[in-house]
């Protein structure tokens, strides 16, 4: 702590390059949760695990990562923001030099864990530290800066992940962590100071919380990392899971409001502000994961593209979110809360109306147009969200309150990941069993689509005896792909209601928003 650190005295070139240094953190530790979406084929190869196991790869990352989040207020009062934010930097690092040398599966799972855990603390600790760095009438511009990290991160991973696998190999997915964090870290030791306000210090540790943490959220990621390939509550495995993290979720949420000093301040959610913001800011996760998950399946399984070019897919989106961000840090203030959000919902229904309406024959340019619709309507929704949600918190519970929000948004992507492989998986059968009833020799389509294909066997010099057979696995193949097709859209239309859903919840927020947790301190510096 430095007792002669006062924000305000700061210069606007030490405020911005304080928000260089924090972005630099939640960057790196959003990116390592796509990044390696477009290596894992690559992996499954070297570690000679099948799809099911190597997974655990990115599921590893996600509870080490989600359980950290949720303990960062805790973890800033027991040893100091700053010391914990340079820890976390200093064992990402760490993590990520391991990762990249793993020699085998349980090396790597162990050493993602490492990862994870540092990553998990840099996510809310750089919103924390920017919005005491920034004065009120600058706070949407902060939490612009703040999204160019947790937003554009994930648009930016699967771009950067296939195009360092396909020309390095996939160890460079994590040893390109390196030099950014070092960088970091340098940057926090010069500029970065811990206000005299902060809550320092516990009289004890809160072991049972931090069980019954963990017990919540690690059974809670293993549910829906794998419910689906386990069929979800046709599974004992699922419906002990989901039973020990419910049980133990309760107990959680007792035991919390009843300790002086809990892990995880539970009644921080009294603030109407930050409660309704972290239920929006979930369902803003579940959307941004999910459709950053799911377009990169459906470009290789579908359209078959390379890693490099599926990540590139997402590279119009990437684009405009970087280019808007501080466009809508600039109109907050301006338009405020309200407006700015229901602008960026509209914007965003119409990109996923867009990829609702995509077919087979959709190329690159196709999904060009929709992708920088959503990048153009992304930062609107995240600025006004991340912003009303610590705009009425006390600054001394800002660490606290920026973990729960954050908690919220990666609990989101994790629910977005799960019901996004679930619909696909569900809407491929459903629309298969559909189509599969129109395909009859009855059916006047059917008989000249053969036809044409007895022709192209003919030309093709397919024998008469094989010709049947080949004409009836195309048709299967057909059948299987516009199932595929008529599923992915179906995830579109969900993702796109999600936001239709959180229309009516913004007006039960205020329209203009009083920033007290950001009110600082005048002490004399030094």
């Amino acid at each position: 702590m430095n007792p002669d650190f006062d924000a305000e005295s700061l210069s606007p070139a030490e405020r911005w390059v304080i928000a260089a240094t924090v972005m630099f953190g939640a960057f790196m530790a959003v990116m390592d949760t796509t990044v390696i979406n477009v290596s894992i084929p690559h992996m499954m190869g070297n570690f000679g695990q099948d799809l099911s196991s190597i997974t655990w790869v990115a599921t590893s990352y996600s509870i080490a990562e989600i359980i950290m989040i949720t303990m960062t207020g805790w973890w800033s009062a027991l040893i100091g923001r700053r010391r914990l934010f340079l820890a976390s930097f200093a064992l990402f690092t760490l993590g990520s030099v391991l990762c990249g040398t793993a020699t085998s599966f349980p090396q790597m799972i162990a050493y993602r864990v490492i990862q994870g855990i540092g990553g998990g603390a840099l996510i809310p600790i750089s919103q924390a530290i920017l919005r005491e760095t920034f004065p009120r009438n600058q706070q949407g511009m902060a939490m612009a800066v703040y999204g160019m990290g947790v937003v554009l991160a994930p648009a930016v991973g699967p771009v950067l992940g296939g195009w360092l696998t396909d020309t390095y190999g996939w160890p460079w997915v994590f040893f390109i962590n390196v030099p950014v964090c070092i960088l970091g870290m340098l940057l926090v030791r010069r500029y970065v100071h811990d206000p005299c306000y902060l809550r320092r210090g516990m009289k004890s540790i809160d072991w049972q919380g931090i069980f019954l943490l963990s017990v919540t959220l690690t059974g809670m990621q293993v549910v829906l990392e794998r419910g689906q390939e386990k069929n979800w509550f046709e599974s004992n495995q699922i419906v002990i899971g989901t039973i020990v993290s419910a049980v133990a979720f309760l107990a959680l949420m007792i035991w919390e409001l009843r300790v002086k000093e809990p892990v995880i301040n539970l009644r921080m959610l009294k603030d109407r502000n930050l409660l309704l913001g972290s239920g929006m800011g979930l369902l803003y996760g579940m959307a941004l994961f999910g459709t950053t998950f799911i377009l990169p399946q459906f470009t290789q399984e579908l359209l078959g593209y390379p890693a490099l070019q599926a990540g590139l897919v997402m590279a119009p989106r990437a684009l405009t979110l970087m280019l808007c961000m501080p466009l809508a840090g600039w109109l907050y203030p301006r338009l405020g809360f309200k407006a700015l959000a229901l602008v960026g919902i509209g914007v965003l229904l119409w990109s996923y109306y867009d990829l609702m309406l995509l077919s087979l024959d959709a190329g690159f340019w196709n999904l060009v147009p929709p992708l920088l619709i959503m990048g153009l309507g992304m930062p609107f929704l995240f600025v006004a969200l991340t912003t009303v949600s610590l705009s009425s918190v006390d600054r001394h519970n800002l660490t606290e309150a920026s973990s729960i929000y954050t908690l919220a948004r990666r609990v989101g992507g994790n629910i977005g990941y799960a019901l996004a492989a679930t619909l696909v998986a569900h809407g491929e059968q459903i629309h298969r069993v559909h189509l599969a009833g129109h395909i009859s020799l009855l059916n006047q389509a059917t008989r000249s689509y053969q036809s044409a294909l007895a022709n192209l066997m003919r030309h093709a010099g397919v024998s008469t005896a094989d010709a049947p057979w080949t004409i009836l696995a195309l048709l299967e193949r057909l059948l299987n792909r516009q199932a595929s097709m008529m599923a992915y859209n179906d995830v579109s239309l969900f993702f796109g209601c999600i936001f239709l859903f959180m229309i009516p919840l913004i007006f039960f927020l205020p329209a203009h928003t009083e920033t007290t947790g950001v009110k600082r301190l005048h002490p004399t510096r030094r």
